[in-house]
């Protein structure tokens, strides 16, 4: 036994051929003509915006600018994806959340570096304030100093 789909069905076009003995030279789907008149009213708004006349030739390329579009349009939907479907998509593609690429802040400066006054100077060396400092940090170390741990090896510091 053999199971049919109704793909068939999707398959023609829902398209008007025209009265009988003078169809069209083209096919186009209904969405196809809706979606052209919406396309050269828009074209031609640019058009007018932009500064082009209203005479024969700004409107013989709007209406090439226009089936061009058209059928751009028309060649992404179809009866599994529909205008509005399209259109939606396309909405939220362009107003979705964007990850920053640019760096925070801008360029270095200086302007956080405090500075003073002076010139830092060497610290001077004095023979009792290096012997006063020496007995202490001796005393500090006591034999049971803390183990210091070198990628993984305890050794004693």
């Amino acid at each position: 036994m053999r199971v049919r789909t109704d793909d068939e069905v999707y398959r023609v076009d829902a398209v008007w051929l025209g009265p009988p003995r003078a169809t069209f030279p083209w096919r186009a789907r209904y969405v196809a003509w809706g979606v052209g008149i919406v396309v050269f009213l828009l074209v031609t708004a640019v058009q007018r915006q932009v500064g082009f006349g209203f005479d024969f030739i700004n409107t013989g390329w709007g209406f090439v600018i226009t089936v061009a579009l058209t059928r751009f349009i028309c060649a992404r939907i179809s009866h599994e994806r529909p205008l509005s479907s399209v259109l939606t998509m396309w909405v939220r593609e362009l107003t979705s959340p964007r990850e920053t690429t640019s760096g925070r802040g801008g360029a270095a400066s200086a302007a956080r570096i405090r500075v003073g006054s002076r010139r830092p100077r060497k610290r001077v060396k004095g023979k009792g304030a290096k012997r006063a400092s020496a007995p202490a940090r001796s005393q500090q170390r006591t034999p049971d100093r803390r183990q210091k741990e070198v990628r993984g090896v305890r050794t004693p510091a």
